[in-house]
């Protein structure tokens, strides 16, 4: 049954909210008036992003027979602030815990590989939203803020994937690389990708090019 705890729930909203708020500080460049502008439109990215993700690794366990459950760190929240001054956000505000006595390498790591699978995948669906509604944002203010959220859910999403993919302590990354190297490297080279794309790019040119325009 996939159910929540009252600590949970309020642990996830925590972590939305802090979360939500670092990548806005990276986005508005420190200034108090462009975090509070863009803090709605990140937050619809962040939200599915983080939650999702975090879904993701919820429900996977839970396919297995697992008790699993989203717990806060408080210090990672902390790391998380203070790093998004200096123009990045280290995302590790909590994790999914799955209880178990006992669990093979393979079930870590597909439990591990469906949170930045979500978020891969909630880039694509940002960047195919971004690219629908592109031709008329410039004539509609609606289809730009559209675009707008888009763009941005595409950028947050892709650097989730790519940070949570990364094989260092306990992020996802270290699970599936020892459960299979080459479903680890596919994932990654995706993400990075997907990643190095909206840094040096912009969301507008990826868009441009899918378009011929």
């Amino acid at each position: 049954m996939f159910r929540f705890t009252s600590s949970e729930v309020r642990d996830l909203i925590i972590a939305f909210f802090v979360i939500s708020l670092c990548f806005a500080i990276v986005q508005g460049g420190r200034d108090t008036n462009a975090v509070l502008s863009i803090l709605p439109i990140v937050m619809v990215g962040v939200g599915a992003g983080f939650i999702l993700h975090e879904l993701g690794h919820k429900f996977v366990s839970m396919k297995y027979g697992y008790w699993a459950e989203f717990k806060l760190w408080p210090q990672g929240l902390i790391f998380a602030l203070v790093t998004s001054f200096f123009g990045f956000v280290f995302a590790a505000p909590g994790a999914v815990y799955t209880y178990a006595n006992y669990m093979t390498d393979e079930i870590n790591g597909k439990i591990s590989i469906a949170g930045p699978i979500v978020n891969i995948i909630l880039a694509l669906v940002f960047l195919g939203i971004a690219t629908a509604v592109y031709p008329s944002a410039f004539y509609s203010s609606n289809m730009l803020l559209a675009f707008i959220i888009c763009s941005v859910g595409y950028s947050v999403n892709s650097f989730l994937a790519v940070f949570n993919l990364l094989p260092i302590g306990n992020l996802d990354g270290s699970k599936v690389l020892t459960w299979n190297f080459g479903i680890w490297i596919i994932t990654i080279a995706i993400a990075g990708i997907l990643t190095l794309m909206s840094m040096t790019m912009g969301v507008e040119n990826i868009v441009r090019l899918i378009l011929g325009m």
